[in-house]
């Protein structure tokens, strides 16, 4: 049974809810624009017959912002120097509803809409009378085509923690949502997110996975929530919580990220745009919950791409003893401090040497995974660095453990303290402005760490904030080492920085029936594909706003290219310098490629996944470098180290260069 067209066949009343984090911007004003792609959505429904009623957050939100700036107004400047009073939250949520309702009154008027404003307390569900009026009233005003919209009334509310999760009738407005599904006979409870649905794990961990369908006795207990709404009181574990009570009753309910674009899909008789409209096609989007979804998947019973994945994970799980191979292999180097990388005779008896030496102090700031933090230290042990460590969160407690080995065996003439485990992340502000002590700052994780790091800093920082990776495929190359090349690239860690992010096809290729071969393979492999202007026209997919996008997932984009050249400059244009990857017979433009590609790696017929410390040699890596200066590429051992000249002489003098003479003679060198 295919569980997403199980609830979608007489679907007519659809209570949709917005929270706090999808109304309003990072500032805390809202945001109009996404809010008005959601109406347009909403509009385009209720034209074709849909019962819409929206249940949204964001008054307190809005109404703090716009306060907090008409006291910044009337303030003096002695005013602001006083300690500040947090504002009144009951005031915020009162003047924020006037605002939000005056917003959505206007954006559904410019649709020809007529929407309605219903404020409800806890106390109010406890009537029957109440619940008696509440269902006509809604139900008049949907057979007169207008969109109820419902608010907590938090102004008035006597709730004794109504900004916190707390116990009653409804304790938040996913649990109202819920709440008014049952009460009005929903036939199905949408709640629209900032994120895709719910994840195995935080999904900012790349090891996190999208849950398609929610079943009660396989993933109760079996998740790990991430931090609550950035805004609201809410996060995936409130609207959880309320879309299993909303199932449980028996209202299918779909936790899905609303994407304001404009990509219009077709339904009935109509169109919609974004993921509203794929929810109502049965599309697989996003995380389902209903009472019967036991039966569709028993607690044994796995899909094929659920036994993939659980393949996979036990494959990364024998890779911790792939990561102790790889520590032996740093320890079992050439002592690499103190190498000769060149000596020169500059004169009778005067001897130049260029030896390696550590950088100093390198504070290394990661995300998630515990397994960095084995690398990283053995790397800066070798390499005879200090090093401060900040780890995810998530891995605390792990990343204290090993922390707590490694440091146990560094000999007591060195000292323990040569690595320093960082745990609280207000510390970092105030270790980047320590650009006397620490001599470099290697971020790992997402491209907002690396960036927000790079801008808080004079600190020099090596690492990448994107890993646009691409794969070009020539007219002359082989059809199967294509395929395999480029599933690989894709699939065999998609999150991972050096996965294919981009696939450029010769226009020769592509008109042939290569390219919708690759397009199979890649759809099988549960890739979702996305278009530059030639590719979505030819394939009939959607077209991508911009190239320069890091997926991290199970997803790319394709277009279509003249040549080699045009490859080239496309990558040049539109990548970030990480890895890059020709396949084709044809050697010599296969040699142009690898020539013109400015790139930190750059492959012939061989996996972008290939660039990796671990795989070339270098026993593991600190991460992965674009830039041009130090260190590019996996950085290993070598990359954590600089040079100094020892001049060794006997009583030489300058004097104007009187009476020396200048031999320059080569000694020995770093290839000797």
């Amino acid at each position: 049974m295919d569980p997403t067209r199980v609830f979608v066949k007489n679907v007519k009343r659809v209570v949709f809810k917005v929270g706090t984090a999808v109304v309003t911007r990072s500032d805390g004003r809202l945001a109009v624009g996404r809010v008005g792609a959601i109406f347009e959505q909403l509009e385009a429904l209720n034209s074709q017959g849909y019962e819409i009623i929206l249940v949204t957050s964001g008054a307190v939100g809005a109404g703090r912002q716009r306060l907090k700036y008409r006291k910044l107004l009337n303030s003096s400047f002695a005013d602001l120097q006083k300690p500040q009073v947090e504002i009144d939250g009951k005031a915020c949520a009162a003047v924020g509803q006037n605002g939000l309702m005056a917003l959505y009154d206007s954006l559904f008027s410019q649709l020809d809409i007529t929407s309605s404003q219903l404020l409800v307390t806890d106390n109010d569900f406890k009537s029957t009378d109440f619940r008696t009026q509440l269902s006509q009233t809604v139900n008049s005003l949907l057979a007169l085509r207008s969109i109820p919209i419902f608010n907590e009334n938090d102004a008035i509310s006597t709730r004794r923690a109504p900004y916190e999760d707390s116990t009653g009738i409804f304790w938040d407005n996913d649990s109202l949502a819920a709440l008014l599904a049952l009460e009005l006979k929903a036939d199905l409870l949408v709640l629209l997110s900032d994120v895709e649905g719910l994840y195995s794990g935080p999904p900012t961990d790349p090891n996190s996975k999208l849950i398609h369908t929610y079943i009660k006795q396989k993933h109760l207990g079996a998740i790990t929530f991430g931090d609550k709404s950035r805004v609201g009181r809410g996060g995936m574990t409130a609207k959880v919580k309320a879309a299993v009570s909303a199932a449980d009753s028996g209202t299918p309910v779909v936790i899905a990220r609303i994407h304001p674009d404009l990509c219009f899909h077709f339904l009935g008789s109509g169109f919609v745009a974004g993921n509203i409209g794929k929810v109502l096609e049965g599309q697989r989007i996003g995380t389902l919950f209903h009472k019967d979804a036991h039966a569709w998947v028993t607690f044994n019973e796995f899909t094929a791409r659920e036994m993939a994945d659980a393949a996979r994970d036990c494959s990364m799980r024998l890779q911790i003893s792939g990561l102790a191979k790889s520590v032996r292999t740093i320890a079992e180097m050439e002592e690499p401090i103190g190498r000769v990388v060149t000596k020169t005779e500059l004169a009778d008896g005067l001897i130049l040497e260029k030896t390696t030496c550590p950088l100093g102090v390198l504070l290394i700031i990661f995300e998630s995974r515990p397994d960095a933090l084995v690398q990283i230290a053995s790397l800066a042990i070798r390499s005879g660095n200090g090093l401060l460590l900040k780890g995810g969160k998530e891995a605390r407690r792990t990343n204290e453990i090993l922390h707590k080995v490694i440091t146990g065996v560094i000999p007591e003439t060195v000292g323990e303290k040569l690595i320093g485990l960082v745990t609280s992340k207000e510390e970092i502000p105030d270790l980047l402005k320590l650009d006397d002590v620490i001599d470099l700052v290697i971020p790992r994780g997402s491209n907002r760490l690396v960036s927000e790091i790079k801008s808080s800093t004079k600190i020099p920082v090596l690492g990448h904030s994107d890993g646009i990776c691409h794969v070009y495929v020539d007219t002359s190359a082989n059809m199967e080492m294509a395929k395999h090349i480029i599933m690989d690239s894709k699939l065999d860690y998609p999150a991972a920085c050096n996965a294919m992010e981009t696939l450029l096809v010769h226009k020769d290729f592509s008109s042939s029936e290569g390219l919708q071969d690759l397009v199979v393979e890649l759809s099988h492999g549960g890739v979702t594909l996305h278009g530059g202007p030639r590719a979505s026209a030819r394939l009939k997919i959607p077209e991508v706003q911009t190239f320069h996008h890091e997926y991290n997932s199970r997803a790319c984009t394709i277009e279509i290219v003249d040549d080699v050249k045009a490859a080239v400059d496309h990558i040049r244009k539109h990548g970030s310098g990480h890895t890059e990857c020709i396949i084709a017979e044809d050697k010599q433009t296969a040699e142009y490629f690898l020539q013109h590609i400015d790139s930190a790696a750059v492959f012939h017929n061989a996996s972008t996944r290939f660039c990796d410390g671990m795989r070339f040699g270098l026993g593991a890596e600190v991460g992965i470098s674009t830039s041009k200066i130090h260190a590019r590429g996996p950085v290993g051992v070598e990359g954590l180290l600089t040079t100094k000249w020892v001049l060794r002489g006997n009583g030489h003098i300058v004097k104007g260069d009187e009476g020396v003479i200048y031999t320059h003679k080569n000694i020995v060198s770093s290839a000797s």
